[in-house]
């Protein structure tokens, strides 16, 4: 199994985001995390397509995008021209989830599924095996800085046993209240791609993705 640190560029500095895409790139991140909120499904209101055209050429990470918008089909085909690699939609948000998920496959991209705090995990068991990844969300979406929620461990917990049982190859993703001080014990509960906003891009960008990339090698 392979230990991803996916930074959160909700939560970087956009005068400086070349930068610092960069100096999350040559430390060890192989991911990068891109958060589109529609102020619908979600309060907020972040970014979409031009953004993450404009960045993609200037790192070779994985275009990580997570859809916090409603029913997100509408733009699979757009964010695949933008460059997405990978295409995570929130199953609250589809009124057809899996013809969402097929549409992502389809354009050619890696299909992540994501479940909101409240959303019991064995609402996915019939949907891993359709799936790259499942995204579980440790805070509420639509905003940065909240505190991680314990009980996420628990259902990451669960989901990890039931790609187990499937015998499926699924990468379980966790964003929200991630830091280097608890970032261990979700690897314990079994996912094994981490997003970290905050924790990256406040202070040095270099210094924290490789403090993370220690814990997270210590685990391959």
């Amino acid at each position: 199994m392979k230990y991803i640190l996916a930074p959160s560029i909700l939560a970087a500095d956009f005068k400086e985001l070349g930068r610092q895409m960069k100096q999350t790139e040559d430390n060890g991140a192989r991911y990068l995390h891109f958060d589109v909120m529609d102020g619908m499904f979600v309060p907020s209101i972040s970014f979409g397509m031009p953004v993450l055209k404009s960045i993609h050429g200037a790192t070779s990470q994985v275009m990580d995008a997570h859809l916090m918008v409603k029913e997100p089909i509408r733009y699979i085909d757009d964010f695949k021209k933008a460059g997405a690699d990978i295409v995570t939609i929130h199953l609250e948000a589809c009124e057809d989830v899996r013809a969402t998920i097929d549409k992502i496959r389809e354009c050619g991209m890696k299909a992540g599924l994501s479940i909101c705090p409240e959303t019991p995990a064995k609402e996915v068991e019939q949907l891993l095996s359709k799936v790259d990844m499942l995204l579980v969300m440790s805070v509420h979406p639509g905003f940065g800085g909240q505190k991680f929620i314990p009980e996420s461990l628990d259902k990451i917990q669960k989901i990890r046993k039931m790609t187990e049982e499937q015998k499926l190859d699924v990468d379980i993703q966790v964003d929200g209240g991630i830091y280097l001080s608890n970032v261990k014990e979700v690897l314990d509960a079994g996912a094994n791609v981490i997003v970290a906003g905050s924790a990256v891009f406040n202070g040095n960008p270099a210094e924290n993705t490789r403090a993370f990339m220690e814990i997270l090698k210590a685990y391959e």
